[in-house]
């Protein structure tokens, strides 16, 4: 029957239970075992994983884990044994790094390193999905299926869920409208929907611009503290008014929105990287501190909407040497990169040089 939910429609439902503080059930034909994030974890489901009797293991990033001083013999996620007497607070103080400088010995910790890492690199990628902090909590089980029946919880297959969690979402177009802007008043907001639950993205479509000719673009991800508020401390709000403005003064050009704010970490983990940023370290450092890459973002998207909406070539508006690499790579053109070198201020200067440091930006 239709009616059975599809691995994607599965994914959605587990984000939002890992939000909520329940877990979800994985499985990899093989293997099983229970999952929860440990940012929105609780006591009471602490006291009930507990209960099942069977050890616990913490799984962190390995950018996580070489702040913490942790082995993460898997590659990119560490594997750390939970001890008996492990209370929530000390979970939560591994997980989220806002306390690190008060307290910097969090350990010893030891990491584990026989048998299969499948099962804690999915749950990492589910937690990354559902913009939580990068850490899960694991329990081993016997009988998947029934334990998940039986509780009421979702159950996850690794071989079929993974190639979705790594592969962009298909974007639909959902509706379009005439919008006068500032920039120009001959405005169209063209709506895309994700199949995956995730957020929507948006393309701003100034003039008519033509399909046979490489058309002024612009890939700007989500800022709400740039774009909305002002913020000082990045160039995003001037960049995306700045792409608007010359794409008015052209006639014609192509901005699409990408829901992907905090370079892909979701506003919520930007803001720890902001205090993290009071601290001291660069945006680069911060992002590592938490468990994240340097840029989470999947500029793919944006190859996706350009094609949906007939164009092939673009000349694209951008800083970023990573945004010409994935259009090319995934079939547009870029007939010419144009400068967009706009915002800086005293706020954003070490922001920006990082940028040019570590990111590679042509400042």
């Amino acid at each position: 029957m239709s009616l059975f939910p599809t691995v994607i429609e599965l994914l959605a439902r587990a984000r939002v239970d890992l939000r909520m503080g329940l877990p979800v059930v994985m499985t990899d034909g093989q293997d099983a075992a229970l999952a929860i994030s440990v940012e929105s974890l609780s006591e009471t489901r602490l006291t009930d994983l507990k209960a099942l009797q069977a050890p616990l293991t913490l799984v962190l990033t390995s950018r996580r884990a070489d702040t913490l001083k942790a082995r993460a013999y898997d590659g990119d996620v560490a594997r750390i044994k939970v001890p008996q007497s492990a209370d929530l607070r000390w979970l939560q103080a591994l997980a989220d790094p806002a306390d690190d400088l008060n307290t910097p010995m969090k350990g010893p910790l030891s990491s584990e390193r026989d048998g299969s890492a499948t099962l804690h690199k999915l749950s990492i990628a589910l937690v990354k999905s559902a913009r939580l902090l990068p850490a899960t909590l694991l329990v081993s089980l016997d009988d998947p299926a029934d334990f998940a029946s039986g509780h009421g919880l979702t159950l996850i297959n690794q071989a079929t869920a993974t190639p979705l969690l790594n592969d962009s979402s298909p974007l639909h177009p959902v509706a379009a409208a005439r919008l006068p802007m500032e920039a120009a008043n001959a405005g169209r907001l063209h709506i895309f929907r994700p199949e995956d639950g995730g957020e929507e993205h948006y393309a701003i479509e100034i003039g008519r611009p033509s399909r046979d000719e490489p058309v002024l673009a612009r890939l700007h991800s989500a800022c709400f503290t740039g774009d909305v508020l002002g913020s000082l401390k990045c160039d995003c709000g001037p960049q995306l008014r700045g792409a608007l403005a010359q794409m008015g003064e052209e006639g014609a050009g192509i901005l699409l929105y990408l829901n992907q704010e905090g370079r892909g970490i979701g506003l919520a983990n930007k803001m720890r990287a902001y205090s993290l940023q009071d601290q001291g370290f660069d945006t680069v450092e911060a992002n590592h501190r938490l468990g994240f890459e340097d840029d989470e973002r999947d500029f793919r998207l944006g190859s996706a909407i350009l094609k949906e909406l007939g164009f092939s070539k673009v000349r694209l508006l951008t800083n970023n040497p990573n945004k010409i690499a994935m259009m090319e790579k995934t079939g547009i053109q870029v007939a010419e990169r144009v400068p967009l070198q706009v915002g800086e201020n005293a706020f954003n200067q070490h922001y920006l040089a990082t940028k040019a440091a570590k990111s590679g930006h042509m400042l």
